[in-house]
């Protein structure tokens, strides 16, 4: 062995130990290395707060590089909460200075004419009550002369123009007087009101119940001949005599008696109401 191959040696020799420390150091620094990544991936990372950047309409946000599609996304949500963060709050409900002046014409015009329709239709109500007052009896739910007079013409200009057949019944009550006498004049009111509702109640629409005066009624029946009025009359005379009022917590009883004259072209709607009369007059007569 020359002197090159033993200082050869001799190098190799004195720089085994140095190796070996170099490798142990670098073992070391590497697991510490690997040791800390662990660390740092078990513990939870705060996310970060992207930074909004408006400047008109560009908007920027410094995040990391992300796939172009989640890009375009997080863009988009950018962008819309930076329009919704400069929107204006929406005005009260009842606000009106927004709208255009247009528009505002067209309610305040709308506003004027539902005010005008209102005030229209109040005055329409106010003249149907007013005539539903004037053509009813002042005591009870029926008709007064006047009104049912102006149905009567109307029932003799449709039977003159159509043929229609039309009958009216004509009823002065019984023993009212006495009622009135014995019980007071309470007593013969209710006697009046019981007689105008069983009338009501058996009639048809169409017809027509009014109380002529005193303790005097009429029905006008139409579309009806003489016989079928007739019985008519008869049901009623019957309802009458047999039913009782209530006044004071006594049940009290009256009744009546009918006339029936069929239309036959009488000149006048009183004229004809005569002829009920009269034959009202005959059959209490004949009753006596």
């Amino acid at each position: 062995m020359g002197l090159d191959s033993q200082y050869q040696s001799s190098q190799d020799e004195s720089a085994e130990p140095v190796r070996k420390a170099t490798t142990a150091s670098m073992q070391n620094l590497l697991a510490q290395h690997l040791a800390a990544q662990q660390e740092a991936a078990a513990a939870p990372k705060p996310e970060p707060e992207p930074e909004l950047k408006v400047h008109a309409l560009s908007i920027t946000n410094e995040t990391p590089k992300l796939r172009p599609e989640d890009a375009i996304a997080a863009s988009f949500a950018r962008l819309e909460a930076a329009f919704v963060a400069a929107k204006p709050a929406p005005a009260p409900a009842d606000s009106s200075s927004d709208w255009p002046a247009s528009a505002q014409a067209l309610i305040e015009s709308l506003m004027m004419e539902n005010e005008r329709l209102r005030e229209q239709l109040q005055q329409v109500l106010a003249v149907q009550s007013a005539q539903e007052q004037a053509d009813s009896d002042v005591l009870t739910p029926t008709l007064n002369r006047r009104a049912f007079l102006r149905e009567v013409h109307r029932a003799m200009s449709d039977s003159k123009r159509y043929g229609e057949e039309a009958c009216l019944l004509y009823l002065d009550m019984d023993s009212f007087k006495s009622i009135n006498d014995a019980y007071g004049h309470g007593a013969g009111d209710a006697a009046l009101i019981y007689v105008a509702e069983t009338l009501k109640a058996s009639v048809r629409e169409g017809d027509a119940v009014a109380r002529i005066g005193g303790d005097e009624f009429a029905v006008l029946l139409r579309r009806a001949d003489l016989k079928s009025s007739r019985v008519k009359a008869m049901k009623l005379e019957a309802e009458l005599m047999m039913g009782t009022f209530e006044y004071k917590g006594l049940y009290l009883k009256t009744g009546g008696s009918f006339g029936v004259r069929a239309f036959a072209n009488q000149p006048t709607a009183e004229a004809w109401l005569s002829e009920a009369d009269a034959a009202m007059f005959l059959v209490k007569k004949s009753a006596r």
